[in-house]
C-alpha cells in the first residue's frame, strides 16, 4: 500500500516530514497457534520484540523469496503488537519501513535483523543493518540508526551523514556488520552488540545513543556463536542468547552445521567476559535461527522464526512466540529448554511410506555435519535443496559403495520404495555428488542381507522420485545400496532427499521419536 507524505508536517524540528506510516497499514490479524502468521500470505523473519505504552511489540523482517530461491529477499521490515500474546489477537503492519526510505544512503532491499529499543531520551531508536551505497569498503553492511517518537513512527534517519558502524566507520574491522543488539541499561548507559559468522563484538555508547564510547571487545567465549547476538538483562544478570552452530552427532546444539539452535551466556558487567550456560532453543524447521526475549506482564517470551508457515522454507520464514521459564535454584538462573508450539497437525492421511517410522544408519555414518540423515525420511522434499535437506557421502575419497538401513521394531510387509536423488555433477562423474552408477534394495532375512526379486527398474534420475516395485518381502530392515558414479579413475559421492519405504497399501504412519539410529546388521538392539 501507498504511504503518504505529507507536503508539511506540524511536528517538532528533528521529526518534520519524516517518513510516516498511515492507520491503514495496520491491520487486525486472529492467530490461532503459531507461526504468528501462518497462512503464507506475507512471510516474517528475524524478530525483535520490544515493550512500547504497555504492548508487546515485535519488529520483524519479510522473506520474499519465490519457492526454489535460495536468498535472502527482504526489502522491508514489518511490525506486530498486541496487549496479550495468549489472546492470538495482533495488529500487523506489512510495510512498516523500507531501508532506502528512512536511510538516504542506503541501498533497497536487504533489510536484515534490526532492534528498536527506547532510549534515556523517552524516544524510540531503531538500529538496522542495511547495505551502503558507493561504499567503498569489502562487504557494504552497515549499521544505521532511525529515531522516532513513538514505536509506530514516523521513523527519521538518527545519523544522516551516514551508517555509525561499517567496515571503515568508527572503527576499521573486516567483519560482516549486522545483527545489532542493543541494551539501556538501568543507568541508562548504552551497550551494543553486533556481528555474524562467529565474529561478536561490543562497545558502550555515549548518550547519544550512536558514538563508541572507547574501542568495541571482542567476544570469544560464547561457545559455538554464529550470529544473532541477543542482549538482555534479569535480577542483576546480563544474559547474551545467540544462534549457535557447535554441530556434530553428539552436539547438545545441531548434527548440521547449516542449522543452528539458541543458547547463551550470562556475565556479571555489560561488556563481560561471558561463560557459556547452554542451550535454550533446539534447532526449527528454518536452516537459521533467529531470536528475541522480552519481559511483558510479569511473563517472559522469546519470539522466533521458523518454516512452518503455509509455503514456509529456509528463506520463506515465519515468527513464532513462546513463553520461557527459569530456573531460579541456580545462580545465575538458568533459562529452561523451550518447548515450541506448532501449527495443529491435522488429520493424518493414510500413505504407503512408513519410512517415517524408521530408524536409520548409513555407511558413512557419523554423517559429515553438512548433511543429516534424518532428511531422508521426513517428508520433506524441496525445489532447491540445501546440503541439511539431503542424506549424503561427500569426502575427500569417495568408496565404490555407499548404503542406507532402516530398520522398524517388528516385521513389516513392503513391495516398493521410491527415491529422490540430488546432484551438482553429471552421470560418469568422478568428482562432486553425482546420480549413482547403479543402486538396489536388500532386506534382512534374520540371517543376511538379500536383494529383493523381481525388481523394476531402478532408475537414478535427479529430477523427480524414482520409484522401484519388487515382490513382497516382510522383513524388520530394508537396505538401499548405491554403486558409485565413476569416471575410471575415482568416484564421486551420492546425495538423496527422501528415501520411501512402501508398504502394500496406505496405512496411518506415526513417526520414530528417537534419535537411536539402526543396527547396520538390523540387530535388536
Amino acid at each position: 500500500m501507498k504511504r503518504l507524505i505529507p507536503a508539511f508536517c506540524a511536528l517538532p524540528l528533528w521529526l518534520a516530514c519524516a517518513h510516516a506510516q498511515t492507520a491503514s497499514d495496520w491491520e487486525t490479524i486472529k492467530a490461532a497457534s503459531n507461526p504468528i502468521l501462518a497462512d503464507g500470505k506475507d512471510y516474517t523473519t528475524d524478530p525483535a520484540p520490544f515493550i512500547a505504552n504497555g504492548k508487546l511489540y515485535i519488529l520483524t523482517g519479510r522473506d520474499t523469496a519465490p519457492p526454489g530461491v535460495n536468498d535472502f529477499i527482504m526489502p522491508e521490515w514489518q511490525m506486530l503488537e498486541t496487549d496479550d500474546p495468549a489472546s492470538g489477537t495482533w495488529r500487523h503492519n506489512p510495510h512498516f519501513m523500507r531501508p532506502e526510505a528512512v536511510f538516504k544512503w542506503a541501498t533497497a532491499a536487504r533489510a536484515y535483523a534490526a532492534q528498536i529499543v527506547q532510549g534515556p531520551d523517552k524516544r524510540y531508536y531503531m538500529y538496522a543493518p542495511v547495505i551502503e551505497a558507493d561504499s567503498k569498503n569489502k562487504d557494504a553492511f552497515s549499521i544505521g540508526v532511525a529515531v522516532s517518537g513513538g514505536p509506530e513512527g514516523p521513523w527519521i534517519d538518527a545519523h544522516p551523514a551516514g551508517p555509525i558502524v561499517s567496515q571503515s566507520v568508527p572503527v576499521a574491522n573486516d567483519i560482516q556488520n549486522i545483527d545489532p543488539t542493543v541494551l539501556v541499561d538501568d543507568d541508562s548507559r548504552v551497550y551494543l552488540y553486533w556481528g555474524t559468522f562467529g565474529r561478536l563484538k561490543g562497545v558502550e555508547l555515549e548518550k547519544d545513543m550512536m558514538t563508541f564510547k572507547g574501542r568495541p571487545v571482542d567476544v570469544s567465549t560464547l561457545k559455538g556463536f554464529f550470529e544473532a547476538p541477543w542482549l538482555f538483562k534479569r535480577n542483576g544478570t546480563y544474559y547474551m542468547m545467540y544462534a549457535g552452530n557447535t554441530a556434530g552427532p553428539q552436539s547438545e546444539c545441531t548434527e548440521a552445521v547449516y542449522y543452528a539452535c539458541q543458547a547463551y551466556g550470562t556475565a556479571k558487567s555489560p561488556l563481560g567476559p561471558w561463560t557459556y550456560q547452554g542451550v535454550l532453543l533446539d534447532p526449527v524447521s528454518s536452516t537459521t535461527s533467529h531470536a528475541g526475549i522480552v519481559q511483558f506482564k510479569d511473563k517472559w517470551y522469546i519470539a522466533y522464526h521458523n518454516a512452518d508457515a503455509r509455503g514456509g522454507d529456509h528463506f520463506r520464514r515465519s515468527v513464532s512466540i513462546d513463553e520461557i521459564k527459569w530456573d531460579d535454584s541456580v545462580m545465575p538462573a538458568r533459562i529452561e529448554l523451550v518447548e515450541p508450539t506448532h501449527p495443529p497437525a491435522g488429520t493424518p492421511a493414510p500413505t504407503r511410506n512408513i519410512a517415517p517410522a524408521a530408524r536409520i544408519v548409513a555407511s558413512n555414518s557419523p554423517v559429515p555435519v553438512q548433511y543429516w540423515i534424518r532428511a531422508l525420511n521426513d517428508g520433506k522434499v524441496h525445489e532447491n535443496p540445501l546440503p541439511p535437506d539431503t542424506w549424503g557421502t561427500w569426502s575427500p575419497n569417495n568408496p565404490k559403495q555407499q548404503w542406507v538401513v532402516y530398520q522398524w521394531e517388528q516385521p513389516l510387509k513392503f513391495n516398493g520404495s521410491r527415491i529422490q536423488f540430488w546432484n551438482d555433477q553429471p552421470v560418469g562423474s568422478g568428482v562432486g555428488v553425482a546420480p549413482p552408477k547403479d543402486w538396489h534394495i536388500e532386506y534382512w532375512n534374520e540371517k543376511a542381507w538379500v536383494p529383493v526379486t523381481n525388481a523394476s527398474a531402478y532408475g537414478t534420475s535427479t529430477e523427480g522420485f524414482n520409484a522401484v516395485s519388487f515382490d513382497s518381502v516382510t522383513t524388520r530392515c530394508l537396505r538401499a545400496v548405491f554403486d558409485a558414479s565413476t569416471d575410471g579413475k575415482s568416484y564421486a559421492a551420492v546425495a538423496a532427499q527422501e528415501w520411501e519405504a512402501l508398504y502394500p497399501k496406505p496405512v496411518l504412519v506415526e513417526a520414530a521419536d528417537t534419535k537411536e539410529p539402526a543396527s547396520p546388521v538390523c540387530a535388536t538392539h
